[in-house]
């Protein structure tokens, strides 16, 4: 195999959504196993919905997410430019040749022109080609009308009969049939090329390998074929990867959740889990596991093992790989995606960093995304102002409640130590001498100190709290449960 080069080629003209971030993980991966190059190129030619906003977005949420790349915009590579409303010239050269070989035509047809004829044909419920009104124009016809100042587009000819055929390494030979394509726009009549046409000069030219995009793309390659035949050039090899659909089989949006990098990312999604979770969207490793770092995944993956079928998207086990992968996680790469929120919620301050950090180190199993520590952590930073439902009913609102808190404050107050060992020793011997079971010691003095029925152990959360906030909290309970019996 000649040197693999592939390409993630998005537009600019939106956030980096996860179906585009799976295409380039997959292109990265396919680099990677081979030795080869990834290239990042902009397809920037629309230039009414394109910005640099976009752009940065595109190129910050690859960095994020660990995707470097050989060639591109920045400055990388000898195949540029790396955006394509800075190869224009490159275009023209291969327009040109088109033009002079009588493989392309220019064409005068108004836009409104076009609408009648496509409106006639649909009142007649056929579906509408172009019908190659401008393909006999004599050159002189056309100078006089360049001359008159119209603003043609240029067409390429396509074959009326025969099939194109496109060997796909994913989808295997798909046949198009050419009777059903009209002569397609290859430059609109503002001088900018069309998107089949552009993306042919520029994988050509930056001698990209292999083609592996969105199945979206499938009925655009018929058409690249036709331009890389008419220009007589190689083209790459194909394979189109499956659409990425929501749990009820629908087309992935909004309203199914979070669909962007930058929007995961903001929601508390560690990089690594993302990737992780994308490259199990059709695609099998081939083994009995879920949990894979770049480098495993970059030793297994081959476009062998890339499905045909949709890849269902299903957040719940993006939350548990997240949640695996926040547990493994150093402390010390945890806490630079938390602190400036602490920092302006008032949680941390420059004197109490250490014990911060030891807070959210006895959570963060239990959190799903790193915004999710927030809300587990909220009561060690917090007074406790009110209790669970069910606790309440069940832990407090119950004859015994007062005089169970108050052998816990006996118990916790004399306790030698106030650490985790020892007040477990000190409960579970109290509720010993009384006679009962230790839970119905821990349950009540839980919900006491944390508001809360579900919390890591309780005696990890006494012992950081510490002796005058258990205290401070259990006789606060106390005081509420008399309310309510006074009630």
């Amino acid at each position: 195999m000649d040197e693999v080069r592939v390409r993630f080629a998005p537009s600019p003209t939106g956030t980096l959504h996860i179906g585009g971030a799976r295409t380039a993980l997959f292109n990265w991966l396919f680099a990677r196993h081979n030795g080869g190059k990834f290239v990042l190129r902009l397809e920037d030619t629309d230039t009414t919905r394109s910005t640099e906003v976009s752009a940065d977005g595109i190129i910050e949420g690859l960095k994020w997410l660990g995707l470097d790349w050989d060639e591109g915009p920045d400055g990388k590579g000898s195949f540029g430019p790396y955006r394509q409303s800075e190869r224009l010239e490159i275009y023209q050269h291969y327009i040109d040749a088109l033009i002079e070989s009588g493989q392309a035509y220019y064409c005068f047809c108004s836009a409104d022109e076009i609408k009648m004829e496509r409106e006639k044909a649909y009142q007649e419920k056929k579906d509408y080609k172009y019908p190659g009104t401008c393909r006999s124009l004599s050159p002189a016809q056309v100078k006089e009308k360049l001359e008159q100042g119209l603003k043609p587009v240029i067409r390429l000819k396509v074959p009326s009969t025969g099939i194109t055929v496109v060997h796909d390494l994913v989808r295997g030979k798909v046949e198009f049939d050419n009777a059903l394509l009209d002569d397609f726009i290859i430059v609109k009549s503002d001088g900018w090329p069309t998107y089949n046409f552009a993306v042919v000069i520029d994988d050509y030219s930056m001698k990209i390998s292999h083609v592996i995009r969105a199945e979206e793309h499938l009925s655009n390659t018929p058409k690249q074929i036709m331009v890389y035949n008419a220009l007589g050039l190689p083209y790459p090899e194909f394979a189109h990867v499956s659409m990425i659909l929501a749990p009820d089989r629908s087309k992935l949006s909004k309203r199914h959740g979070a669909t962007s990098v930058q929007e995961f990312r903001d929601e508390g999604y560690l990089p690594e889990a993302l990737v992780n979770y994308l490259a199990l969207l059709g695609w099998s490793p081939g083994i009995e596991q879920d949990i894979f770092n770049l480098e495993t995944m970059v030793g297994l993956f081959d476009l062998k093992n890339v499905s045909r079928s949709a890849a269902i998207y299903d957040i719940t086990k993006l939350a548990w790989m997240n949640g695996h992968y926040l547990t493994q996680a150093n402390m010390e790469s945890v806490f630079p995606l938390i602190k400036n929120k602490a920092r302006e919620l008032g949680w941390l301050t420059d004197e109490n960093t250490a014990y911060f950090k030891k807070v959210v180190d006895l959570v963060r199993s239990r959190a799903k995304t790193v915004m999710d520590i927030f809300n587990e952590i909220e009561y060690f930073f917090n007074s406790v102002e009110t209790y669970d439902e069910k606790g309440l009913n069940k832990h407090f609102l119950k004859p015994e409640a007062v005089n169970k808190l108050d052998a816990v404050l006996n118990s916790i107050s004399t306790v030698s130590a106030f650490t985790a060992p020892d007040l477990e020793k000190a409960i579970r011997d109290r509720a010993a001498d009384m006679n009962i079971k230790a839970a119905e010691l821990i349950h009540p003095t839980r919900l006491a100190i944390s508001g809360r029925t579900n919390t890591p152990g309780l005696f990890e959360v006494m012992e950081l709290l510490g002796r005058d906030c258990c205290i401070e909290r259990i006789r606060r309970a106390q005081e509420y449960i008399e309310q309510k019996k006074s009630q």
